[in-house]
């Protein structure tokens, strides 16, 4: 009996062990699941951090420029669309005076030249005003002082008519001797009378044909010159030329211009020929001499702000091409060689745009790649949108599209 006790108190033991064993390995599995279920809860809040962050960072290339910002940076947008262009030939030249508008002073007598009234280069003179005056007092030349010679031919001459229109009369000589007397003496007034006219205490005045501005002096003081050799150019400045060197290559092309453009190396104002009362004047049939480049030559009236003799950056314009997307000039930026725009995405975000370009006639140019039609592109102001990306100085962009 005892022994059936004690059998059945170590079972009652075994049996309390065992239960008391079971709680605690519960107990632990109910914690094992508990930190299973916060890690996955842990992972899932984990993702859900990166979902929200690649949800923002979907509009991180988005610049966000207020309306008001907008206005107060003066920017401008356009919408893209397609029209008419011209094919453009790129070159470069040089402005010059209009023949037409230059004359050349020459000296009336052989002799030193003297300069009156302070003549220089871009002097405005008028006609009749006094340039240089020609002496030859001091010299010894061959046939003697020319105004004193002219006086003796004159004298001569004189002589030589009045004795022949009284040999006419007892027919000595014949009308024919009579006729010729009678040229040589006139001739020999006209010259002694126009240098005794020109003659002053400082010699012969040679004066402007015509008014203008002196172009070049082609004589120093005290020079000696031959009678007809040039003193200076005159110029009245009302025409120019725009002389454009075209190369060989676009010969084809040189009989479809119908226009240009040009900037001048001084000034970042854009000409057009056209609004200036210009036309094309002729172009070569050939290259040039040790040169590879065809002349094409525009006349145009001078508006008084162009320099002749300056380089210029020149647009020759071909013929028309439709259906073609152009921007300004003012729409792109550049960064190491590569073009952008910026797009407008809605009343507040832009977006930046790399695009590849075509001709360019100097104030629009032709987009080959990167917008299409139906775009808004920052016309003006593209710099300010730049700025306002590359400083960080925008607020991210948190609104919903």
């Amino acid at each position: 009996m005892l022994k059936r006790f004690s059998y059945y108190l170590l079972s009652v033991v075994f049996v309390a062990g065992m239960v008391a064993c079971g709680g605690k390995s519960h107990d632990h599995f109910d914690h094992d699941h508990d930190h299973e279920h916060a890690e996955e809860t842990e992972h899932h809040d984990h993702d859900s951090e990166e979902h929200d962050h690649d949800a923002k960072g979907a509009h991180t290339d988005e610049i966000i420029l207020s309306p008001e910002k907008a206005r107060a940076a003066g920017v401008k947008v356009e919408e893209v669309k397609p029209g008419v262009f011209h094919g453009v030939i790129h070159t470069s030249g040089k402005v010059m005076s209009a023949s037409c508008d230059e004359t050349t002073v020459v000296a009336t007598i052989s002799g030193r030249v003297q300069y009156k009234n302070h003549v220089s280069e871009g002097l405005k003179v008028a006609a009749g005003t006094t340039l240089f005056s020609i002496t030859s007092a001091g010299m010894q030349l061959a046939d003697g002082d020319p105004v004193q010679r002219s006086r003796i031919d004159y004298e001569r001459a004189e002589r030589d008519y009045t004795r022949a229109k009284i040999l006419i009369k007892d027919k000595i000589i014949s009308e024919k001797d009579l006729a010729v007397a009678k040229a040589e003496y006139e001739a020999a007034k006209l010259t002694y009378t126009s240098m005794k006219r020109t003659r002053s205490e400082g010699g012969v005045a040679v004066s402007a044909p015509r008014g203008g501005y002196v172009k070049q002096c082609l004589v120093n003081g005290g020079d000696y010159v031959e009678a007809g050799q040039p003193l200076a150019i005159i110029t009245q400045n009302k025409h120019l030329y725009l002389r454009a060197e075209v190369s060989e290559r676009h010969f084809g092309d040189v009989n479809k211009i119908r226009c240009a453009k040009f900037r001048t190396s001084y000034s970042n104002r854009l000409y057009d020929i056209t609004d200036m009362g210009g036309h094309i004047q002729s172009y070569g049939r050939s290259a040039e001499v040790n040169n590879s480049y065809i002349p094409v030559i525009f006349e145009f009236n001078n508006t008084g702000d162009v320099v002749q003799g300056s380089y210029a950056e020149i647009y020759l314009i071909t013929q028309d091409r439709h259906n073609v997307i152009t921007l300004p000039l003012t729409a792109l930026t550049e960064e190491q060689g590569i073009h952008f725009v910026y797009i407008q995405v809605d009343a507040e975000g832009y977006r930046k745009q790399e695009v590849t370009l075509g001709e360019s006639d100097g104030e629009r140019v032709e987009i080959l790649t990167g917008v299409k039609q139906g775009d808004r592109v920052v016309t003006k102001g593209a710099m300010q949108v730049r700025l306002a990306s590359a400083s960080n100085a925008i607020p991210a962009h948190n609104h919903n599209h």
